[in-house]
């Protein structure tokens, strides 16, 4: 597919051949013939997508894992404690703002959190909650130095021992602008699919958000928040194709196997999203993924430029090398800028990281023991 560039179409040079193959072939079928051919094709697959989104309507699986007792709240959000060895390092996962928390502790078996606290680590998750009244009118400041710093200080004091910061996708965006600007009781900082340069790699976010910025900003100040819906609707711009193909994927699947199980599950987690605050939405389209203020370093927070130089900390990032989310080029690059920073690949995507057949040995394993030597 060709990017916009400088108001211009350009081809990376793959994708340019393979367009080129793919036209030659065309011109060798007669018109009547590549017409009929490509309506039967749209229609087998429209049909195969229906029917996967009846069979995803029909399963019977729901969620049934309890969370855990929570110790502190301010607002909405709240700190899950998962327990773990009492004398073992100090874990908080701080995940995305848009998608519940549970995506960490998605099932029995798929559990990031269970996993950690199963390993010897003591473990914490902070669980943002709902856009309420406390929420809606927080900025990113008011997560990263009001939530998290918070979170961190009241396990720092129930626990005596500093904490080490695990931050998912924009969690990760949120966490590295808290270690860069006040690194105290803080011991060591993990980064799971995190961006920081927002204009890296061949992903369209840039173009989508601003061809959608007049309604995006208009939505915003009508409602003070950014909705689910719109949300959901910017992610499904981004790569719509991916959502026809899953659902006939899942429309084979046999309804009582595993993976239509797993394929519930997650559906049902990226279905139950979490409104932006209104100038948390704002920060986010446009001075990051616009103005891509974070890689340029003009992101600023209590008057300082958020510098990812000045973090300290031993440093771990996991990045997915098949994420369609957050491409890999965007999260090499924080890896690059932090100078104590250990880069690990994983061959999965996005989601499939943490919640995927193989997250306990490509993720969870190697997660407990690097921080069991370098998170206290």
């Amino acid at each position: 597919m060709p990017r916009l560039k400088n108001g211009s179409f350009s081809w990376s040079p793959s994708l340019k051949t393979e367009a080129d193959q793919i036209c030659d072939a065309i011109a060798s079928v007669p018109e009547d013939r590549f017409r009929a051919a490509l309506d039967a094709e749209a229609y087998l697959r429209g049909c195969a997508f229906l029917k996967g989104v009846r069979a995803y309507h029909r399963h019977p699986y729901v969620r049934d894992v309890i969370d855990p007792p929570s110790i502190w709240q301010a607002g909405n959000t709240r700190i899950l404690d998962y327990g773990g060895a009492a004398d073992g390092p100090v874990m908080l996962a701080v995940p995305s703002l848009i998608n519940k928390a549970f995506v960490l502790d998605l099932t029995q078996k798929r559990s990031l959190m269970r996993s950690m606290a199963k390993a010897g680590i003591r473990s914490f998750l902070l669980d943002w909650g709902d856009v309420g009244e406390a929420e809606k009118h927080m900025g990113l400041e008011d997560y990263v130095l009001g939530r998290i710093k918070e979170a961190v200080e009241e396990i720092h004091r129930q626990t005596n021992k500093p904490v080490a910061l695990v931050g998912y996708c924009m969690g990760g965006v949120l966490t590295t602008a808290l270690c860069a600007l006040f690194p105290e009781k803080i011991s060591a900082l993990v980064l799971l699919a995190t961006p920081w340069d927002f204009h890296a790699g061949e992903g369209n976010h840039k173009q989508v958000i601003t061809a959608s910025r007049a309604l995006l900003e208009t939505t915003i100040n009508l409602f003070g928040l950014l909705p689910v819906d719109a949300i959901q609707t910017l992610f499904a711009a981004i790569d719509p194709y991916s959502i026809l193909q899953k659902f006939a994927d899942f429309s084979k699947l046999d309804p009582d196997s595993e993976a239509a199980k797993k394929f519930v599950a997650m559906e049902d987690w990226l279905n139950d999203g979490v409104a932006l605050a209104g100038p948390t939405a704002k920060e986010c389209l446009f001075d990051w993924y616009v103005e891509n203020r974070p890689a340029q370093g003009r992101w600023e927070m209590d008057g300082h430029y958020i510098d990812p130089a000045e973090i300290d900390c031993p440093t771990l990032l996991f990045v997915p090398q098949k994420d369609r989310i957050v491409v890999p080029q965007s999260a090499h690059y924080l890896g690059q800028l932090i100078p104590k920073a250990e880069v690990r690949k994983v061959d999965a995507g996005h989601i499939g990281m943490v919640t995927g057949r193989l997250a306990q040995s490509r993720l969870y394993s190697p997660l407990a023991k690097w921080l069991l030597s370098n998170g206290s």
